[in-house]
């Protein structure tokens, strides 16, 4: 086994992204928000390329009361996420995790288990996070603040924590789909918005706290120099995750979202002339996680259709 980090992924007697039985083959993988649509997506993708394992996190408190979540409510959506995966992809142990992702402790405990688990810790990907207000009247320093930890936070204690167990070299481990891992490796995978680059697309919490995403991203590649782990944010335009915004309180915006969200707007404004869909981020992810994109890290990946290149006008959902 080594960990000389003049070593890739390539250099492994056990990994190939041109494996037939998969290219994350073996690949013990963390998803946050994998109860969205787009981390649903994800956690789709990551077992369609051969991932042995998936900790799919999904928030302990209800995103829209702060209350905590029952148990009952939590081991449902787990179960029902579990069943659709494995419905097409049964070689993949999918674990429904209750996490915080702004909490730090979570984070550590979440890092134990899954080294506990399986002695290995391959990619992580941070799919959760929050639009907040829509305008700066709503906007107050507490909004600031959850927008902070949803947005900028989770992917810090990603780059924090998660290097280290990357590192970890181990035999082949007792559960399926296992493989060994003799090469420190390892890629993370910040899922933000193309609010990440310009404003105007939402309220100011959400440009504010996307852009500390993708500033997370950019100072992890000096921080993650000699590790074999890699860091790369993908920065999605208007998706379709079946929001409608007709109706929304647009107080203190300058247009209301719902006509960029039409398709007339979306002809008009976007290359491809449609919104994106979830597997069309989560399939970047794919990319992003697998030896396929070996040699890139600190990147922006943006998948918008083409719409800010062309016309930057556009609402995240």
């Amino acid at each position: 086994m080594s960990n000389d980090p003049a070593t890739t992924v390539s250099d492994s007697t056990y990994f190939s992204p041109y494996r037939a039985d998969g290219k994350l083959y073996g690949f013990i993988c963390v998803v946050t928000g994998a109860t969205l649509p787009i981390g649903k997506a994800i956690v789709y993708e990551l077992a369609a390329h051969g991932a042995a394992c998936i900790y799919a996190c999904s928030p302990s408190l209800d995103a829209s009361s702060g209350q905590s979540a029952t148990l009952a409510n939590f081991d449902s959506a787990s179960a029902k996420l579990a069943a659709e995966v494995n419905k097409d992809f049964p070689n993949t142990k999918i674990i429904g995790y209750p996490l915080d992702i702004a909490n730090e402790q979570d984070t550590l405990s979440l890092i134990d288990d899954v080294l506990n688990a399986c002695g290995r810790l391959d990619v992580w990907v941070c799919a959760a996070g929050w639009l907040g207000p829509a305008g700066i009247d709503m906007t107050g320093p507490r909004e600031l603040q959850r927008g902070w930890e949803a947005n900028g936070l989770a992917p810090f204690f990603a780059l924090r924590y998660a290097p280290a167990a990357m590192a970890k070299l181990c035999s082949k481990g007792s559960y399926p789909n296992a493989a060994p891992k003799d090469v420190a490796y390892g890629s993370i995978v910040v899922v933000s918005s193309v609010a990440s680059t310009y404003g105007g697309c939402w309220g100011p919490c959400f440009t504010m706290s996307s852009h500390a995403a993708l500033g997370v991203v950019r100072a992890g590649v000096s921080v993650l120099k000699g590790s074999g782990v890699r860091i790369n944010c993908i920065s999605p335009g208007q998706i379709d995750i079946g929001v409608d915004l007709q109706g929304l309180d647009t107080k203190g915006m300058s247009l209301p979202p719902a006509s960029v969200q039409s398709r007339e707007a979306q002809k008009a404004n976007i290359g491809l002339e449609r919104a994106g869909l979830p597997v069309e981020v989560a399939r970047v992810v794919g990319f992003l996680a697998s030896g396929f994109s070996s040699y890139i890290t600190g990147s922006n990946l943006v998948v918008d259709g083409g719409a800010s290149t062309m016309c930057p006008l556009t609402v995240p959902i």
